[in-house]
């Protein structure tokens, strides 16, 4: 069974953009930058904001 984690090898920050890249197999830079421009619109705190609820709603792999 596939589950989210945030990812502790591939991480910068907290390892959100990382673990969705490993879920979904896709390079965690593609995840980041499409972070960073959902985020700009939002003028960034929406972004933000998201990535900080996301951090603390998804476990850390094992």
């Amino acid at each position: 069974m596939k589950r989210l984690y945030r990812s502790n090898s591939n991480k910068m920050i907290a390892g959100v953009c990382g673990g969705i890249g490993e879920y979904f197999n896709i390079d965690p830079t593609l995840i980041r930058l499409a972070w960073v421009l959902v985020s700009i619109p939002t003028a960034f705190f929406g972004g933000l904001f998201a990535y900080i609820i996301a951090a603390i709603i998804i476990p850390s792999e094992w």
